[in-house]
């Protein structure tokens, strides 16, 4: 079997691979196997075709791949309006019950549930945001 068959079959493996991981590391491999396979089909001898194969996936991995991954990876996404809310410690300054209340967020007044329906959360607590639902934010207290 000719070597440019194997570094093909290696090339393909690699790429398949690839697609599971979404590393760019495997891609970029494969690639390189894919440059070594058309060393192998010119004739080069076996050798040259692993220092070449060893090469540009150096190449790839050290050069490439940085590159590629700083345009991969976005930042996270901001929350805006009452999404931004939610994780926000809260101050109760009127005692919270399973049906209402009031607790101040970021030096605004919310109205307020307790989460847990069974809690009473009284005046002076400090609470977490677990979510927002229209204009009262639902409460869970602090440990």
């Amino acid at each position: 079997m000719d070597e440019w068959i194997i570094w093909v079959i290696l090339a393909v493996v690699l790429g398949v691979a690839e697609i599971f991981t979404l590393t760019a590391s495997l891609g970029l491999l494969g690639v390189a196997a894919l440059l070594t396979a058309a060393t192998a089909a010119i004739g080069l001898p076996v050798p040259l075709q692993l220092i070449f194969f060893a090469v540009s996936s150096a190449a790839g991995l050290l050069v490439l791949r940085p590159i590629a991954m700083r345009h991969i990876k976005h930042p996270p996404l901001q929350r805006f309006g009452v999404e931004a809310l939610v994780g926000k410690p809260a101050y109760v300054v009127a005692e919270v019950t399973g049906r209402d209340g009031r607790v101040r967020i970021g030096g605004e007044e919310w109205s307020a549930r307790a989460y847990d329906e069974t809690l009473v959360i009284p005046t002076g607590a400090t609470v977490d945001v677990i979510e927002i639902e229209g204009a009262t934010a639902l409460v869970y207290p602090r440990e």
